[in-house]
C-alpha cells in the first residue's frame, strides 16, 4: 500500500535521487509504499503499490554496449530491446551488465537503481514512450520508493538520449 507523497520536499536523509532533484530545482513527487521482497517484479510491485498504470511507472536497467555501461530507461510493462539500446547509443551490441558492476557504479542496490543521482555519469536512453505522459515514475534510489517527475525534466538532468529502446 503506497504512503502518503510528498511533492518537492526537501527531505533529511533523502537519497541521492531526491538530492540531485531538489538541488536542480526540479517538481517531483515522492511515493513510498512498502516493499515485499517475495514480489517477483520490482516494477510491477511499485506500479500496483502506487495505484498507477505500469506504462507510466519505468524501471532503470544498467547494460554493457559494447564494453561501456550504458543506463536504459524502460515501461515495467514492456521489456528492453537490446539491440535498439545499442543503436541508440551509435554501439553495435549490448547485453545486461553485470548486477554486482551495476550496482558499484550507480551506488544503488539492484531494484532500486535511479536514473537519478548515480555515483558516476553513464549515458542513459529513456524509451521514447514516456514522452506520452506528463509524468513517469522511477525508483528514487532505493526498493519502496519511487518520484514521479515530468519525462522532460529526467532526460534533462540525465542528458538521456530519447529512443525507442522498449518493447511489450
Amino acid at each position: 500500500m503506497a504512503k502518503k507523497s510528498k511533492k518537492n520536499h526537501p527531505q533529511s536523509g533523502g537519497t541521492p535521487a531526491t538530492v540531485a532533484l531538489t538541488s536542480a530545482g526540479i517538481t517531483y513527487t515522492v511515493h513510498a509504499y512498502d516493499h515485499d521482497p517475495s514480489h517477483p517484479s520490482y516494477g510491477e510491485e511499485a506500479a500496483e503499490a502506487m495505484g498507477v498504470s505500469p506504462e507510466r511507472v519505468f524501471k532503470t536497467l544498467v547494460a554493457d554496449v559494447d564494453g561501456s555501461l550504458t543506463v536504459a530507461v524502460v515501461p515495467v510493462a514492456g521489456q528492453l530491446d537490446l539491440k535498439a539500446l545499442a543503436s541508440a547509443v551509435g554501439g553495435k551490441r549490448a547485453a545486461m551488465a553485470d548486477p554486482a558492476l551495476a550496482e558499484r557504479t550507480t551506488g544503488y542496490v539492484r531494484g532500486g537503481i535511479s536514473p537519478l543521482g548515480q555515483r558516476k555519469k553513464i549515458p542513459t536512453v529513456l524509451d521514447a514512450s514516456a514522452s506520452a505522459h506528463p509524468t513517469i515514475c522511477v525508483s528514487a534510489g532505493r526498493r519502496g520508493l519511487e518520484v514521479e517527475l515530468s519525462p522532460e525534466d529526467l532526460t534533462k538532468l540525465t542528458d538521456a538520449v530519447l529512443a525507442p529502446i522498449g518493447r511489450a
